[in-house]
């Protein structure tokens, strides 16, 4: 049985935490007694996501825009002498994504500047400000594995964090380094499709997945809370995708 208090006394930074997969991650730590910081490049959103994680958990916590693709903001917030046990890094984007012999390569650059190197500055700022034993978890996603027609530039970005995982699990032991592999989720990362168009989409994969649904944010923010309290886990990608990495006969 999970300790209900299992983060009590540790700092948990979610870089990326103003709303979906960050903001039920934040949601988690915060639940399970950790001091939170949420970073994100919108303010209002920011707050905004703090107010709901308050009410839901009834523990504030710390709001801090950054974007993760500057350089001197991010030397600037990791300068103070504060010590994190664990960092999250749900950095998501979008860009990346089409059928090959039309992909747009200048988009798919876009997609490693939107997600692959900003998880790579953050954790090289971090790493100074980061506990002994302390966790870091990365973000993935199951493109990086499932055979989906349309994302081999997806693939490419969250495949390029997901082989950094077990090096780095070696080279910064004893820091535990893991990623989470999420699936299809319902979050705002969607938004930009019309609703309708969007519900269709969510049938559809709803009818391949084993699981026969879509995920939901609070499902990873657990695998992400598991990650980072099972002291005997490192160099792991976990997949959270309700079966989409599945081969299937």
């Amino acid at each position: 049985m999970t300790d209900l208090r299992q983060f009590q006394g540790q700092r948990a930074l979610v870089m990326g935490g103003s709303s979906g997969i960050g903001e039920a991650t934040a949601a988690r730590f915060a639940a399970l007694g950790a001091a939170v910081t949420i970073t994100g490049r919108r303010e209002t959103a920011l707050k905004e996501a703090a107010d709901r994680i308050q009410a839901a958990t009834g523990t504030a916590v710390d709001a801090v825009r950054l974007d993760a693709a500057e350089t001197a903001a991010l030397a600037a917030f990791f300068a103070p002498e504060t010590g994190y046990d664990h960092l999250v890094l749900a950095l998501s984007g979008s860009n990346g994504a089409g059928p090959i012999a039309t992909l747009d390569l200048d988009d798919l650059a876009a997609g490693f500047e939107g997600k692959f190197w900003p998880h790579l500055r953050t954790l090289q700022a971090a790493l100074p400000r980061l506990n002994p034993g302390a966790s870091v978890t990365f973000i993935s996603a199951v493109s990086a594995r499932a055979a989906m027609p349309g994302t081999a530039g997806l693939a490419a970005v969250n495949g390029a964090i997901e082989a950094m995982v077990a090096p780095l699990a070696a080279e910064l032991a004893p820091i535990r380094v893991n990623a989470v592999s999420p699936g299809v989720v319902d979050t705002p990362w969607w938004s930009g499709v019309p609703e309708a168009q969007r519900k269709a989409l969510f049938d559809q994969y709803a009818s391949v997945l084993p699981v026969g649904r879509v995920g939901n944010p609070a499902e990873v923010g657990e695998a992400v809370a598991f990650l980072a309290g099972n002291g005997y886990t490192t160099g792991t990608v976990l997949e959270v995708a309700g079966g989409a990495q599945l081969a299937k006969g």
